[in-house]
């Protein structure tokens, strides 16, 4: 066994110590005082598990999550600087661990978060840790952790562009796919189609009511026909409202749109398609809302290096790792979108991302940890360039 393996095999009961602490801080997207009590702790665990940061930032997130921004100074002779990602917020609603707190059964171990993303966190402080341990050279970090990537990160997108855009590569520590890495992200449109029309009594004056669910029914019919799934584009209408009583002719109807596409060309149609839809009836009137949540995140030759340097360390360490695209997006689309190399899936081995069975594997984390800290070390030597 490698002198990281090892020392991380030995620091195991304490990574899940601090995995289940961490949990513990509930830290949903829309309580703030939640997600202010949780970035506290955070910050707090930080320093004692790596030291204090040559500089800090925090931003104000507003009715959002804040921002905090941590810069560690290169060490060992490592060269350059790497961004690392890592959302403290997650879907579950406060109070949710009190009927799922966190449980170890063997390998697994699960509660609220735990997967999407907190091990991920946990995972690169360890490999910080293990790195400096085996005296591997590290580059300097810059460690970006924001509260609102739940729910698009509206509030903290702008900071983390501006932080990564002077670092050499960026890792993304959410959780993995199935074990693989991910090299490619698609872009992830968000958008709301409102339809009106004219109310009137439907069985009295059906002719003189002008149906706004009769317009959008027609627009889901176009949206969905507008999915290619071969060119990896999906359209998914996901909620539809409209009408106030069965016997008034509707006035008012809007869809929710969800789009995934995997390359700008794609991306480009379905703005055509969307800015093509109109309504039926003259007197029907269509508005397109909403916008492009996150850029496609393309496998890049950058992104392609990091992940032979990846594939390297787990060699290493005696195993090996995968690569994968995922339909889902991470802020590491944010980076990508900027040309940078980015390395997202850092994160927990396990399953269940939003769901109640979220689990990780210990066994993962501790590997994972490992992987990261040579990983690091091998980007401190040049790597990335």
């Amino acid at each position: 066994m490698s002198a990281i393996a090892q020392y991380l095999a030995d620091a195991r009961a304490q990574m899940v110590a601090d995995l289940t602490g961490y949990i513990e801080q509930e830290t949903p997207s829309d309580d703030l005082a939640a997600l202010d009590a949780g970035l506290a702790w955070v910050r707090g665990w930080l320093g004692e598990r790596i030291g204090e940061p040559a500089e800090e930032r925090r931003v104000d997130g507003g009715e959002h999550g804040d921002v905090a921004v941590l810069d560690y100074a290169a060490s060992g002779g490592g060269e350059g600087r790497v961004a690392v990602l890592c959302h403290y917020d997650t879907v579950w609603p406060l109070g949710t661990l009190e009927g799922w707190p966190v449980r170890i059964d063997g390998d697994r171990l699960t509660g609220p978060g735990a997967f999407d993303m907190k091990a991920g966190l946990v995972q690169v402080v360890w490999a910080i840790r293990a790195a400096r341990e085996a005296g591997l050279p590290l580059p300097a970090i810059r460690l970006v952790l924001n509260g609102d990537e739940e729910t698009g990160s509206p509030a903290s997108r702008p900071v983390i562009e501006a932080e990564v855009a002077d670092c050499d590569a960026v890792l993304v520590f959410e959780a993995s796919a199935e074990g693989a890495l991910k090299t490619a992200r698609k872009g992830v449109g968000i958008f709301q189609v409102t339809t009106r029309g004219i109310e009137g009594h439907a069985g009295l004056d059906p002719e003189r009511g002008v149906s706004a669910i009769d317009e959008i029914a027609r627009v889901v019919v176009q949206l969905h026909g507008a999915a290619d799934l071969a060119a990896g584009t999906s359209v998914n209408v996901g909620t539809l409202r409209g009408g106030s009583r069965s016997n008034v002719t509707a006035g008012l109807a809007t869809a929710m749109v969800d789009v995934r596409v995997a390359d700008q060309e794609e991306r480009a149609r379905i703005d055509g398609v969307l800015q093509a839809l109109s309504p039926r009836h003259e007197l029907a009137e269509l508005e397109v809302g909403g916008g492009w949540n996150r850029p496609v995140m393309q496998r890049s030759e950058g992104t392609a290096r990091l992940f032979a340097l990846a594939e390297e360390a787990a060699a290493e360490l005696g195993t090996s790792i995968r690569e994968t695209s995922v339909g889902g997006a991470s802020d590491g689309n944010f980076a990508a979108a900027l040309g940078l190399p980015v390395l997202d899936g850092l994160g927990a081995v396990g399953d269940g991302a939003h769901a109640r069975h979220e689990w990780i594997s210990i066994a993962g984390m501790l590997e994972r940890a490992g992987i990261a800290a040579l990983l690091l070390g091998k980007l401190a030597s040049g790597g990335a360039r």
